[in-house]
């Protein structure tokens, strides 16, 4: 490993290179040095996004991940990558098969066969792969995790998942419009997130069929209203898109377990992150990444009654920062992930074809025909 940094951390011997140097790749850049480790290297197209990172992190820069991969002047052992998801699989295998541990952004890969090969390479790899799953992370998650753990909640039933913009676009021909870059639109941009938040909060049962409802409304509008100039004032009739916009999804699971989805870039209706938990003994509320929880119980003490708990939550504590604080330690103990692993990042891709798939025949899907649909790896 590297030497320690110097940087506003303890110091922990890791030397850290970033793939994809846009918004996120600064923030985990900047979250694992505050943590200690090595910011050595970053990768991008963009010569001036590579320049901009150097100067900030004194590290070296390079236009292809090979190129850094190969230099061994340079001490990368953990390798995080922020691109589009196309270039997850290459990025990602490239790095694990040169023995590098590696944290992948969500989704895992833009296509579910793309993502299981990235699994494959992670399953022989000899170091750790994790992926960017933060929500779970987030001081809600945090304090749901712990009543849960006490079994305040009795047995989890049904999560009802939303991620919903009113209009939240992203920019003219940016590549999450376009599908060979993305693989899908707003249920793999943000639907992937309530889907993971959902399936961690049932601890990840067997997800038995999915039926859902994806649709492409706005992108092919000739007038789009965007208020709020989320997507650059984006104008329809100028640029379009063959993505999704909005998702409608039901997941069942085994022992009776259900998640209903709403996920969308924009629809005609208030935004919503909303997620709701129900389980035998209480049920829980809360924003998706907010620092706040609410507990909602009833009970007979005195009469029948409702009990409402407002817990609000430490606001230092973000989702983006602690995941990256339990990757760099996981790094360091030397340790199998026990969370945001590969496998369940496998689960949710699988839950995401499965959904696009059923939007196309009209009919739900098992997932264990979606295993069977997928190609035979290498």
């Amino acid at each position: 490993m590297s030497e320690a940094s110097t940087g506003t951390g303890t110091g922990i011997g890791i030397g850290v290179g970033i793939v994809g140097l846009g918004g996120m790749g600064q923030l985990h850049a900047s979250n694992m040095r505050q943590e200690g480790a090595d910011i050595v290297a970053g990768v991008d197209l963009v010569k001036e996004q590579r320049e901009r990172f150097g100067t900030e992190f004194g590290a070296e820069t390079y236009d292809s991940h090979e190129a850094m991969l190969d230099d061994e002047s340079v001490d990368v052992d953990v390798v995080v990558v922020t691109t589009p998801n196309k270039f997850h699989e290459p990025i990602a295998v490239a790095a694990l098969e040169a023995g590098r541990h590696v944290l992948v952004e969500k989704p895992l890969g833009h296509t579910l066969e793309s993502a299981e090969r990235i699994a494959a390479a992670a399953e022989r790899a000899e170091g750790i792969c994790m992926v960017g799953f933060h929500n779970r992370h987030a001081a809600s998650a945090a304090m749901f995790d712990a009543y849960k753990s006490q079994g305040r909640f009795g047995r989890l039933t049904h999560v009802e998942a939303n991620y919903v913009r009113r209009r939240g676009v992203p920019g003219p021909g940016s590549w999450f419009t376009n599908p060979d870059l993305a693989g899908g639109g707003a249920l793999l941009d943000i639907g992937v997130h309530a889907i993971d938040l959902a399936l961690y909060m049932l601890d990840f049962p067997d997800v038995i069929e999915v039926s859902g409802t994806a649709r492409t409304t706005f992108g092919t509008q000739k007038e789009y209203a965007d208020p709020d100039g989320f997507g650059n004032n984006w104008n329809a009739t100028v640029e379009t898109y063959e993505v999704d916009d909005s998702v409608s999804a039901f997941i069942r699971c085994a022992d009776g377990r259900t998640i209903t989805l709403e996920a969308g870039w924009a629809t005609n209706r208030d935004p919503s992150q909303e997620f709701h938990v129900r389980g035998s003994n209480a049920g829980a509320q809360f924003e998706i990444g907010d620092s706040n929880l609410e507990l909602l119980e009833a009970g007979t003490a005195g009469c029948d009654h409702y009990a409402d708990t407002q817990l609000t939550g430490d606001t230092s504590v973000t989702g983006h920062y602690e995941q990256d604080r339990v990757f760099l330690e996981t790094v360091v103990a030397g340790d199998e992930p026990t969370t945001n692993t590969v496998d369940e990042a496998l689960t949710v891709q699988q839950v995401i074809d499965a959904i696009y798939r059923s939007s196309e025949t009209g009919r739900a899907v098992r997932l264990e025909d979606t295993h069977k649909a997928t190609r035979t790896l290498d």
